[in-house]
């Protein structure tokens, strides 16, 4: 680097397409935000002869290629693979025996559409419609289901969850959700519970999110929010009411407010609508039944009723003694997000398993000398896009100190070495490393085919569907190949 004006860069995926939770973790209703895809496809399209960005889809770092290699071929190597285990767990009966739990991160996965979640779609279908994926039966595809869905924790996929159950076929028809997704999903379902143990003020949903479900019935979705006006008021402690001073709680007295409006709007007479989200707040789940018809599936979640104890910010969820139990043929577990190490990690000291995030400082790995972590994997899985930003630039700043530094201590080469160099390292060290080993990656102008393949007319439900993606590593690396 020390005789270049810029950093050619080389990202490694495990998947044939790029993008990684924009694609398969952001909700397809959000197409706005997934409009970041752009601007990371503008790094491809504007290259020049200083720096240069290649893509290697296909490669798993670890399986493929390991992370010591990697190290050997570049003079940087940057993970930002994110938390791809599932959610935390509970820790309550049936949480592992029972059919019919699932983790959030899971529905997730499988509603958008990711290659290694597609098993999903015959548990779900049998949640909620009581039938198996080769059940003959006809049911029309606008049918609501007559299923109760049991969420469990109140985060931004949380809501999304309960969002994408209630919308259904109708609501998701123009998105990017896979069709096969809404033939199961069909015309939603009736009834999904949004439970957690303390108060509204502390739920970590934001706004946006909380007023998409406030506006199901009127955007058409005939689906009707509900909220309890006395669980506000249980969880509106001198505590919870000090949190909402200040500019750092605005966010919270806005969400509070739109809570507290939507509790006057409820009547009893909503509970006939043909669909129902509802928040329930200070409800920690002690146990997971089975159905008295079959004890093999889920069939309630049990909650105890809690209450808020402690100073402001430090409230904890307290056990009342008093139980309700929530009917459930479907339940999402989504209590967070744990990162994990890649293969050959585990021995070093570089991960802290507790935290599930790896070891630095400022994004520079402890313990390895050319090693650098960004995003959820760097600080845990916390924030959004936009967090990841600034995330990043720390992340960059220590690499450009690391690379200064390295330049300032480095041997003068000959014109001769840095050729052997060249060839030896970097990007052609790794394809032919790749090559040698028969790791069939994809680069940039193989995904862009799968990317036209999956917006072929013909594939499209109608003119505002953006595409339909393909559902499998196979006939990714068919339409790659063109």
């Amino acid at each position: 680097f020390g005789v270049v004006t810029g950093i050619d860069v080389d990202i490694i995926e495990r998947l044939p397409t790029p993008y990684g939770l924009v694609r398969y973790g952001v909700a397809p209703d959000h197409p706005e935000v997934k409009n970041v895809e752009n601007d990371f496809a503008a790094l491809f399209e504007n290259q020049n002869d200083a720096s240069s960005v290649s893509y290697y889809g296909n490669v798993s770092v670890g399986k493929d290629i390991s992370l010591s290699k990697l190290q050997s071929l570049y003079d940087v190597v940057i993970l930002a693979y994110g938390c791809q285990a599932a959610c935390k767990r509970l820790g309550i009966p049936g949480e592992d025996s029972l059919e019919g739990v699932l983790r959030a991160r899971e529905f997730v996965a499988w509603y958008n559409g990711h290659p290694e979640y597609g098993h999903i779609g015959s548990i779900v279908q049998k949640c909620l419609w009581n039938t198996s994926g080769d059940d003959e039966r006809e049911l029309d595809s606008s049918a609501i289901s007559p299923a109760r869905v049991v969420v469990i924790g109140q985060g931004n996929v949380a809501l999304d969850c309960a969002r994408i159950l209630a919308k259904g076929k109708p609501g998701l028809i123009d998105t990017d959700t896979p069709s096969q997704v809404l033939d199961i999903l069909k015309g939603g379902v009736s009834h999904v519970s949004v439970v957690g143990r303390r108060g509204h003020i502390q739920g970590a949903f934001t706004i946006k999110e909380l007023r998409e479900l406030t506006k199901l019935k009127d955007e058409g979705n005939n689906a009707t929010f509900i909220v309890r006006r006395e669980e506000l008021e249980r969880g509106m402690t001198d505590s919870s009411k000090e949190e909402l001073k200040g500019a750092a709680g605005r966010p919270k007295t806005r969400i509070d407010k739109l809570l507290q409006d939507s509790s006057k709007l409820y009547h009893s007479s909503d509970e006939d609508s043909k669909k129902q989200v509802e928040l329930r707040f200070l409800m920690s789940p002690v146990s997971l039944v089975p159905k008295d018809s079959n004890s093999d599936r889920v069939g309630n979640v049990i909650c105890e009723r809690t209450k808020l104890e402690g100073e402001a910010f430090n409230q904890k969820a307290v056990g009342t003694g008093e139980t309700e139990s929530f009917p459930a043929d479907l339940v999402l577990v989504s209590i967070g997000y744990k990162g994990m190490p890649l293969e050959g990690m585990e021995e070093s000291q570089m991960f802290d398993q507790s935290k599930g995030v790896v070891v630095n400082e400022h994004g520079k790995v402890f313990g390895a000398d050319n090693l650098f972590v960004t995003g959820w994997i760097k600080r845990g899985p916390t924030g959004i896009i936009g967090t990841n930003i600034m995330d990043s630039k720390d992340t960059a700043n220590s690499i450009m100190s690391f690379l200064d530094l390295k330049n300032n201590n480095a041997q003068p080469q000959s014109s001769s070495s840095e050729d052997e160099s060249e060839s030896l390292f970097g990007r052609n060290g790794l394809e032919e490393f790749l090559k040698s080993n028969n790791v069939e990656f994809v680069n940039w102008e193989q995904y862009l085919r799968i990317e036209s393949s999956e917006k072929e007319p013909s594939r499209l439900r109608s003119g505002d569907h953006p595409r339909e993606k393909f559902l499998s590593v196979e006939d990714m690396l068919i339409a790659a190949k063109g």
